[in-house]
């Protein structure tokens, strides 16, 4: 008898009867210890046991994980679905269509290849800032992506009629991950498969490596390669290493004043100091009380600046409360609540035994920016302005700069110094899905504005929200109003600066800027920040909160 069939039990929410895989019928006292996430995967090893590509022995290696022995231990791991974008997403269903065509030729039916898996594709990283700081922004940069992508765009209409268990998540609606938290996520997964009706844990891989975000709401999933997706796509199992956990405790709460940003940044420090390449991270402790999910999800989106290959929180009462607040049916949030308890997944049930561990008081929190091209680099805000003439001193050094170019641009006439500010975006997944942030820079531009300030002529501004849910509370607390009056209009609903679509400079600026070798400056609300990444004129790059893109615009 296989340890599946022992494992099959039922489980009954509200007079509904669920089938799923009992973790606890895996008879070793280890299997209450292991981590959250190593419990999503043992549950994944249950449900998948074929004595093939998933073995007893495979299950009885992992609920008997020693938390300190190297990974030498491979097992097969099969996501519940996956996730793509539309640059990395375009091949896999280009490849799908050739299988088609393939089958055809061999007298078969075309209508026989599809995804095996649910696949959500989300186009979000094909518009670019080419128009800023109007009304008219948001629409004329829509005009120019569906021109500049007529033909992809085509292609994925079609791909949705043609292929089962595919959709297609159109242009102009939010960035992945966002919509994936909002909208596409399950956390338990309610599956009707012939007579039965299956619960297990929602789980995921990612054509984009900030797939992670989704671990801030107890989802297990990270990005892939292409060909990994495709996989996965047909039902394929992932191989990988049963991986070292480190769990992360988090004490006490952020103190006013600081952000999840600050939060991330200081994190990300930590961990890279520390070393989490190819492990999986769980956060843990008292703190995870005063943390929302939105602060949550800033936390798991930045698991590849960590280095991890996860960074993920378990299920809870805030989960339940976004998913209420996000529109759940109340049987599905009903589900996801039985479900963990039932498994020995919902926070605190359990002392999970780990890796290692690591600690942070979250009052020690400090308002932060990261860069100029590293986001594990953070500079205290208080100390930037000496870190910044520290950190320029070798590059002026290097040039042959003589003057600060003056420029005259929309009727102002200004010299170009050292640390203009040219791009300041409220942009990317990480930042522009928080509530708490996106409200304070509206704010923040709302007592700037009051008081007659604007930003200088030299920068770029820009807004691109991670969703239309963004805009809508823009709008009903007329903060949207405010950061328009200081040109940060809606210019996209994607990931523009944030991964390179800045767009152009104005010539006058561009040009002053190449011929006197500035050393400019970005500052973005993104997660990564790399040398020449926000734009090629552009030398150092600050990651930041929104309110401080709108206080650096100023």
């Amino acid at each position: 008898m296989t340890v599946r069939s022992n494992a099959y039990q039922s489980l009954s929410v509200n007079d509904t009867d669920y089938n799923i895989y009992k973790l606890d019928s895996v008879e070793k006292e280890s299997v209450h210890q292991l981590p959250y996430t190593l419990k999503i995967l043992l549950e994944n090893l249950l449900r998948h046991e074929d004595g093939i590509d998933i073995t007893r022995e495979d299950i009885e290696s992992l609920a008997m994980w020693n938390a300190k022995a190297k990974p030498n231990i491979e097992i097969a791991f099969t996501p519940a679905r996956v996730i793509l974008q539309d640059f990395t997403g375009v091949p896999a269903v280009v490849d799908l269509a050739a299988m088609r065509d393939a089958v055809v030729e061999l007298g078969g039916n075309a209508s026989s290849i599809n995804p095996l898996s649910p696949a959500e594709l989300v186009i979000d990283h094909s518009v670019q800032v080419d128009h800023f700081g109007t009304a008219s922004s948001l629409n004329k940069n829509n005009a120019i992506e569906f021109e500049r992508n007529k033909e992809r765009y085509s292609f994925l209409r079609w791909g949705q009629e043609a292929f089962a268990n595919f959709q297609v998540v159109p242009p102009n609606t939010g960035i992945v991950h966002q919509v994936n938290l909002e909208f596409l996520s399950r956390v338990i997964f309610d599956e009707h498969r012939n007579s039965e009706r299956l619960a297990y844990p929602d789980t995921l891989v990612g054509t984009d490596s900030h797939t992670t975000m989704i671990n801030g709401l107890g989802i297990l999933g990270w990005g892939v390669g292409g060909i990994e997706a495709e996989a996965a796509m047909l039902g394929q199992p992932i191989t990988m290493l049963i991986p070292q956990v480190l769990g992360f405790e988090l004490k006490g709460q952020l103190t006013e004043g600081a952000t999840a940003t600050d939060l991330v940044l200081t994190v990300t420090q930590m961990l890279r100091e520390r070393g989490v390449v190819g492990k999986f991270v769980e956060f843990y402790g008292d703190g995870l009380d005063h943390l929302p999910l939105a602060d949550r999800a800033t936390l798991g989106n930045m698991s590849p600046e960590f280095g991890s290959t996860c960074a993920v929180f378990p299920i809870d009462k805030e989960t339940l409360r976004y998913l209420e607040l996000s529109g759940r049916p109340n049987s599905q949030v009903q589900l996801v609540e039985a479900y963990a308890k039932t498994q020995g997944l919902w926070r605190g049930q359990t002392d999970a035994n780990y890796s290692e561990t690591l600690s942070l008081e979250l009052d020690s929190v400090e308002p932060s920016l990261a860069g100029p091209k590293r986001p594990q680099d953070r500079i205290s805000l208080r100390e930037s302005a000496r870190k910044f003439e520290q950190l320029t001193k070798p590059i002026a050094a290097e040039r042959n700069k003589t003057d600060n170019p003056e420029v005259s641009l929309n009727g102002n006439s200004f010299n170009l110094r050292d640390g203009a500010v040219l791009i300041a975006a409220i942009t990317s997944c990480t930042n522009t899905s928080n509530p708490a942030v996106m409200v304070g820079a509206g704010l923040l531009a709302r007592n700037a504005a009051a008081k007659g300030l604007l930003p200088k002529p030299w920068v770029k501004t820009s807004l691109a929200p991670g969703s239309k849910v963004v805009t809508e509370y823009l709008k009903k607390t007329d903060l949207l109003d405010d950061l328009e009056k200081l040109g940060f209009n809606i210019v996209g609903y994607g990931c523009t600066t944030c991964i390179g679509n800045s767009g152009p400079l104005p010539k006058e600026i561009a040009d002053a800027t190449q011929s006197s070798e500035i050393i400019s400056c970005s500052v973005v609300s993104g997660n990564r920040n790399f040398e020449g990444r926000i734009h090629p004129l552009v030398r150092m790059n600050f990651i930041a909160s929104p309110p401080l893109v709108v206080a650096y615009a100023l």
